[in-house]
Parts: C-alpha cells; sequence; structure tokens
C-alpha cells in the first residue's frame, strides 16, 4: 500500500514537499515514481528514483524538483519555485521488481497510492 502526503495550496514560487509512504514488501528495493495528472488530462511523469537513489526526469522536474529516499519506506518529491502549471494529483507509484532501474512508463508501475492534491495558485 502507498500513502502520499504533503499537498496542498501554495503560492506561485513556494515549495512543497511530497512523501510517499509504504507499507508492506521490499519497497526498498523497488523504483519510485511520480506522476502528475492535471484536470482533464492523463497522467504526466514527474520522475523515478531507483534503489540506488538513481534518477530520472521528467520535464517538469529539472531544475525545480528532487526526489530522495528517506528511509526504507519513504520517498519524497520535493517540489521548488511551483508554478501554476505544477497543479494536480500526484501519484507516487512502485514499480515490484526488485533491484530494477528507475521508468518513465506507466505501464511499469504495479503500486500506486490514491493521489495528493496539490493546487499552486495566488
Amino acid at each position: 500500500q502507498l500513502v502520499e502526503s504533503g499537498g496542498g495550496l501554495a503560492q506561485p514560487g513556494d515549495s512543497l514537499r511530497l512523501s510517499c509512504a509504504a507499507s508492506g514488501g521490499p519497497f526498498s528495493t523497488y523504483a519510485v515514481g511520480w506522476f502528475r495528472q492535471a484536470p482533464g488530462n492523463g497522467r504526466d511523469f514527474v520522475g523515478s528514483i531507483d534503489w540506488r537513489g538513481e534518477i530520472i526526469s521528467g520535464e517538469s522536474m529539472k531544475g525545480r524538483f528532487t526526489m530522495s529516499r528517506d528511509n526504507a519506506n519513504m520517498v519524497s518529491l520535493q517540489m521548488m519555485s511551483l508554478k501554476r502549471e505544477d497543479t494536480g494529483v500526484y501519484f507516487c507509484a512502485a514499480r515490484p521488481l526488485g533491484y530494477a532501474g528507475p521508468t518513465s512508463q506507466p505501464e511499469d508501475y504495479a503500486y500506486w497510492g490514491q493521489g495528493t492534491q496539490v493546487t499552486v495558485s495566488s
């Protein structure tokens, strides 16, 4: 089970830190991805981090967001210099293939959280 937290209302230029907490399974060996879904759109890839800490970034992440593995059961997405277009529901997902690399493909992820809403507005 994956549970996201840390979303909320922010102003342009603010920072938010999202967390993805896992329960059960060898989460520390799984690649974890973050996806954003804006109203009326599909899920856009934000970034992915594997068990070693190797990261691949989507376009929205480059230069403003960072990812980290905080402990064996927690992955975080630090978002800085937020823009209105960052608004959406952020989902974390786990790729249940131990010691596999990061991936931007949603179909590679089998476990998804319920999402946390991020709204960037002045």
